[in-house]
């Protein structure tokens, strides 16, 4: 707490995690139950196969009825805005997630976190629903426990306005309006792709406006998803970073935005779709 109240004395405007206080509370339950409750220990799940990568774990999770409930913790805390409840576990319904969807989104500010994909050695993961137009947040914590993937916490709560142009409602406009998005592609677009003539090969090369519209992919225009592997998304970052993901497919899309005179604009897209 010192540290968050030094680091934030120099400043004016300070950003505040709205779910802070909900991480924390996650973290406080776990610390609480690894201390108190070891005789519970042959009680818990125990690890499989799909527990060493977040990203399998999660797919099955939300395929797979009899594995999704036996690793959501009952009673499940659900907090909707400051009001908090506890769903019993013969209340649960069965959550799909983004696995009926032809694709999932990913969030990040930079390049380098993209590397967090697929890490085996994470703890801690949050799978969020962005909801564009309502300018909402749905997101589940997980938590590895002795191995094993467990959902701790859901949080919904509505998302904070940003002094300058918020990248959600920019990209609600931009997904949904052809003339806005026209107006929003760097020309000429940096485009990567596969070598038709080499799979092994990355091609780099530049299209026009019009050329984007041969090229682009549906962009979603009422709710992103993104899953926090713990890179940073924030507010005023001056690039920002969406990847569409196919659900086993093949399909792989990025698109690559950055902030340029208070406005964002697209200057580079990927598609090495297999």
């Amino acid at each position: 707490m010192m540290l968050v109240l030094l680091s934030s004395c120099g400043n004016k405007r300070t950003s505040i995690d709205p779910f802070a206080s909900i991480t924390h509370e996650v973290d406080s339950i776990r610390q609480k139950e690894d201390s108190i409750h070891q005789e519970k220990l042959p009680e818990d799940p125990k690890p499989t196969e799909v527990d060493e990568s977040f990203d399998d774990f999660i797919y099955n999770f939300a395929s797979d009825d009899t594995l999704q409930f036996q690793r959501v913790r009952f009673p499940l805390p659900y907090y909707n805005g400051d009001e908090k409840v506890n769903i019993e576990k013969r209340f649960w319904k069965h959550d799909n997630l983004f696995t009926k969807q032809h694709y999932y989104t990913l969030l990040f500010d930079r390049e380098e976190d993209m590397d967090l994909v697929g890490d085996t050695s994470l703890t801690s993961v949050q799978v969020e629903w962005i909801f564009v137009k309502k300018r909402m947040m749905k997101r589940y914590y997980f938590e590895r426990i002795k191995g094993a993937w467990i959902l701790e916490a859901i949080n919904l709560r509505s998302i904070e306005q940003s002094e300058n142009e918020d990248f959600v409602e920019f990209f609600g406009r931009f997904a949904s309006d052809s003339i806005f998005q026209s107006q929003r592609v760097f020309d000429p677009l940096v485009f990567v792709t596969s070598d038709p003539d080499d799979d092994f090969s990355i091609l780099e090369t530049t299209i026009d406006r019009n050329q984007w519209f041969a090229f682009k992919p549906v962009l979603p225009t009422d709710r992103l998803s993104n899953i926090n592997y713990g890179q940073r998304n924030d507010d005023d970052s001056s690039t920002k970073i969406l990847a569409l993901k196919g659900n086993g497919n093949g399909f792989s899309n990025i698109l690559y935005f950055r902030r340029k005179g208070g406005a964002w604009e697209l200057y580079k897209f990927e598609d090495t779709s297999i």
